[in-house]
């Protein structure tokens, strides 16, 4: 727990894609030095923990009672949208009075990593807006990337290969455009978008490894070519074809 005479501090702590033993000595550390830990509820987790909420309970059982759900919503496609507005203000809202009320140490758990795709740079402006003098801390955690690639034996890249992670969001425009540079590419919230990336594959002769709930129970490893429907969050690895050892050095 912190103690009284510390500046106020609000912590972005990555927790990683799933598994509790992913979770970083590092991350586990700080998720017991704060005094609340704010961890995100969507509408897909409805009255249930959230994926953040049980990789911290089963990492960090000690810190459960100290756990807040705050609202984020993963309905809208694209833009700050007044429900995307007002779950920010809530969230930054709880973490204020947690300050107000004597609080030093305020964490928020995200899945991965807190400075990729996270919603935690939203809060933390927030946060500072109301409270300009805490400071802000960021405890990096491991990504579904790097989640997918361990559990597929595939190497991100080796040698002098290019890397680019592209959200499929939109469709894959970007990623037909970033290809044409990077040597692999990592493709997240690739289940809207399923079938024109598989479609786009399948004209430039190349396949890749889906990955369904990565670091999970469920988790489930699949070439593309053999998906036919996948989650909103499913991460894909599509990566260059590779001959003989050392040959990118």
């Amino acid at each position: 727990m912190s103690q009284p005479d510390q500046r106020p501090c609000l912590l972005g702590i990555g927790v990683g894609p799933g598994d509790p033993e992913l979770v970083t000595v590092k991350a586990v550390r700080a998720l017991r030095s704060c005094d609340l830990i704010l961890v995100p509820a969507t509408e897909a987790s409805g009255d249930d923990p959230g994926r953040a909420e049980a990789i911290v309970a089963s990492a960090c059982p000690e810190t459960v009672d100290r756990l807040t759900r705050v609202p984020f919503s993963m309905a809208d496609r694209t833009g700050v949208t007044k429900r995307r507005a007002a779950a920010w203000q809530v969230a930054a809202a709880a973490a204020v009075r947690a300050f107000e009320a004597g609080a030093t140490r305020v964490g928020f758990a995200t899945v991965g990593d807190p400075s990729v795709y996270s919603t935690f740079s939203y809060l933390a402006a927030g946060v500072r807006d109301q409270v300009p003098e805490i400071d802000v801390e960021v405890i990096p955690g491991i990504t579904a990337m790097q989640a997918l690639a361990a559990a597929s034996r595939t190497p991100l890249v080796e040698g002098n290969e290019v890397l680019a992670l592209v959200p499929l969001k939109h469709g894959i425009a970007d990623l037909v455009e970033v290809a044409q540079y990077a040597d692999t590419c990592v493709v997240y919230k690739a289940g809207r978008h399923l079938d024109a990336l598989r479609e786009y594959l399948g004209t430039i002769g190349r396949d890749a490894i889906a990955g369904i709930d990565i670091g999970m129970p469920g988790e489930r490893l699949v070439p593309i070519s053999d998906l036919d429907e996948a989650p909103y969050f499913t991460s894909v690895l599509i990566a260059p074809q590779r001959g003989g050892t050392g040959e990118r050095l």
